[in-house]
């Protein structure tokens, strides 16, 4: 899992659309052999690729998904830290320094 302070930005080689009523995450790059790189994503999963920008972390995107979401504070940490490090581990998003973060956040 990942830590509150953790923040991660996204990685460009993948295209967010929703398709059909589907949030879908697909390789902008690649030919037939990258179909296995799409990925589909709940209404939560969405709201949390949205959120992902570089600068907030997980705790306060977890915040976000509580405040949207009729889900306990606990509970959104626990799934946003969960989905992040699903993300990682995938290739879809890198963890950001603090020197990469943006202008006057901490």
């Amino acid at each position: 899992m990942t830590n509150a302070a953790e923040t991660f930005s996204k990685n460009g080689g993948f295209a967010f659309r929703v398709v059909a009523g589907e949030a879908v995450l697909a390789p902008i790059r690649g030919g037939v052999s990258e179909l296995g790189s799409i990925f589909t994503l709940n209404e939560v999963g969405a709201e949390i690729w949205r959120l992902i920008d570089g600068a907030r972390s997980s705790d306060e995107i977890a915040l976000a998904v509580c405040e949207q979401f009729e889900v306990s504070p606990e509970q959104a940490t626990r799934d946003v830290r969960s989905f992040l490090k699903r993300l990682l581990d995938r290739g879809l998003v890198t963890a950001v320094t603090n020197k990469e973060r943006a202008p006057g956040l901490p």
